[in-house]
């Protein structure tokens, strides 16, 4: 059984929003890394979907049982929808990767992790101020 308090919703949705921070850092890298590939095309991470289904069923998928003799299961959710980016001018190459729209990107996500990171730092301050009084 783990600690509510050190575990709390809270905390897990902050390590959600983290990691799909990351992964979505990872595809702007990627795409940054490609913007002179012949034929690449831009991607985009989806987090925030699975933030919210997260959120919603607090971390767990039910499976559906359809008989009363099913057993009931559940799974977490941690998959990031990494797909590929509509829009954005094609060039003569087949690339849509447009840099400065990958470097903006880079910049909010940046600042949301940045943001986030101190979110949780606060939050175990808290809990160690509390442990050591």
């Amino acid at each position: 059984m783990t600690d509510p308090i050190l575990f709390s919703s809270t905390i897990q949705a902050l390590k959600s929003a983290l990691d799909g921070l990351s992964v979505q850092q990872e595809v702007i890298g990627q795409n940054i890394s490609n913007v002179d590939t012949p034929g690449y095309r831009a991607q985009k991470a989806d987090f925030r979907a699975t933030l919210r289904r997260i959120l919603n069923q607090d971390g767990k998928v039910v499976m559906q049982t359809t008989h009363k003799a099913h057993l009931s299961s559940t799974r977490p959710v941690d998959s990031v929808q990494i797909s590929l980016r509509e829009g954005g001018a094609l060039r003569a190459d087949g690339n849509n990767v447009d840099i400065d729209v990958e470097l903006t990107q880079m910049t909010e996500t940046v600042i949301q992790y940045q943001a986030l990171s101190q979110l949780i730092s606060r939050k175990f301050a808290g809990i160690k101020q509390i442990i050591g009084r």
